[in-house]
């Protein structure tokens, strides 16, 4: 199966409140997932964006994922191997960051196969567009619910 995938992260600080956003589409076929997180970072919620939107995915798939976020693209074409050969520290012998969502985006991604590609951020592509509106939505939708009553 072929499948198209646009992920996006967001915060309102970093740290801050967080929200994540997908679009998949194969086929006719679309699926637009979204969540939140109270406190977390944007490069946390690039990442959430990316392994939920695989874990979706309920057969292996041929996928393209586009991704506005070099971190997460870098990461997983780039520098993870390396991460892993070096027990999860980088090159200055420091913890990876965030590697508790690499080790699980590792994971996911070996039942597939993945083209990670890049796409500049707020310049009008329809699809990173759209998932930036449903991580910003998740924020929106989540502190209107925290903040009723208070």
């Amino acid at each position: 199966m072929d499948v198209i995938i646009y992920t996006d992260g967001a915060c309102r600080g970093n740290p801050g409140p967080g929200g994540w956003g997908a679009l998949l589409m194969s086929g006719q076929h679309q699926r637009e997932l979204s969540g939140y997180e109270t406190m977390t970072t944007n490069n946390r919620m690039e990442l959430m964006a990316a392994l939920e939107a695989l874990r979706a995915l309920k057969n292996p798939s041929r996928v393209t994922l586009w991704t506005d976020s070099e971190y997460l693209r870098k990461g997983m074409t780039e520098w993870l191997a390396s991460w892993k050969q070096r027990g999860w520290k980088t090159a200055a012998k420091q913890p990876v960051k965030n590697a508790d969502l690499w080790q699980a985006l590792d994971q996911v991604s070996a039942l597939h196969v993945i083209d990670w590609r890049w796409v500049k951020g707020h310049a009008g592509d329809p699809g990173n567009e759209a998932v930036d509106r449903l991580a910003n939505l998740a924020i929106d939708h989540a502190t209107a619910s925290t903040s009723c009553g208070k």
